[in-house]
């Protein structure tokens, strides 16, 4: 079997240093298409060194996304096709702000391997943190078509109830034709989000769009809509990838806010609202 669960979760956890800088930090807030008007001055937060504020999910892609999806696929008694793997969600949990530039130790590790009968999922935890202690903790669940069925535990359903009533706020995000390729020079260089002949082999008409990419567009939605475009108020943000997106598409951002958290739901506008996040939500103060 391509995964053995039990070599997995004994693997030794991977440790290594990550950098970054203020460079790093404005190509990821341009590749979820921040800068625009560019010289909006809540953009420019964004996009100017001199003013510069870190979106919390810039943590999936610190240190050019290391280990991200494909990473985990090389831990011991992981060996499956790139093809057959979906990222299927994804949680953060802030410790403290995130500097703009910064250097830190990760350390990665499968924290849990579900059975689905039909699928795996594999859990990849990164935890991060510096010299003045912990930054982030992120949890990637990776959807494998086709590995399940070996009799192991199915793990805790990540289904959210429904929100109530009527999103206090909707906002409407373009995703430009470019978006997947600006987006890969993070750090994300699966061949799904850029060559045709690839996604048509992974069962999709095109290449999509991250599924990392529409979580990070929606986060900035959430904390220009809502929370006065402060980041530092986020704690935790945590999604499950319910559909793709495939770039030169709208996303509609439906969102459900209490002075402690916000309930999103994102779906793609021009295929009749089709599910792209679910079980959404952002935990912030």
């Amino acid at each position: 079997m391509p995964i053995d669960a039990a070599k997995a979760l004994a693997a030794e956890p991977r440790t290594g240093e990550i950098t970054w800088d203020h460079k790093d930090v404005q190509l990821y807030h341009l590749g979820i298409g921040a800068g625009i008007p560019a010289t909006d001055p809540d953009e420019l937060r964004y996009t100017l060194e001199s003013r510069l504020h870190v979106l919390p999910s810039f943590a999936t892609v610190a240190g050019a996304g290391k280990p991200g999806v494909t990473g985990g696929l090389s831990m011991p008694g992981i060996d499956v096709d790139l093809a057959r793997v979906l990222h299927g969600g994804q949680s953060l949990v802030i410790h403290r702000p995130i500097p703009a530039t910064g250097t830190a130790t990760a350390t990665n590790r499968i924290a849990a391997v579900y059975d689905k009968g039909k699928a795996a999922v594999l859990v990849l935890r990164t935890e991060v943190g510096d010299a003045d202690g912990p930054l982030w903790t992120n949890d990637a669940q990776i959807f494998i078509r086709g590995e399940g069925g070996w009799g192991g535990d199915r793990g805790p359903s990540a289904r959210l109830d429904p929100p109530a009533g009527e999103p206090d706020r909707v906002v409407e995000r373009h995703v430009r034709e470019d978006q997947a390729l600006l987006y890969r020079l993070s750090g994300d260089w699966n061949p799904l989000h850029a060559d045709p002949e690839f996604a048509k082999v992974a069962g999709f008409e095109r290449p999509i769009l991250h599924g990392l990419c529409t979580y990070g567009i929606t986060l900035k939605a959430v904390a220009d809509a809502l929370l006065g475009g402060d980041v530092t108020r986020v704690r935790s943000y945590a999604t499950r990838f319910a559909g793709v997106v495939y770039p030169g598409e709208t996303l509609r951002i439906r969102m459900w806010h209490t002075p402690e958290s916000t309930r999103v739901a994102v779906s793609a506008v021009e295929r009749d609202d089709a599910p792209v996040l679910a079980d959404t939500i952002v935990e912030h103060t």
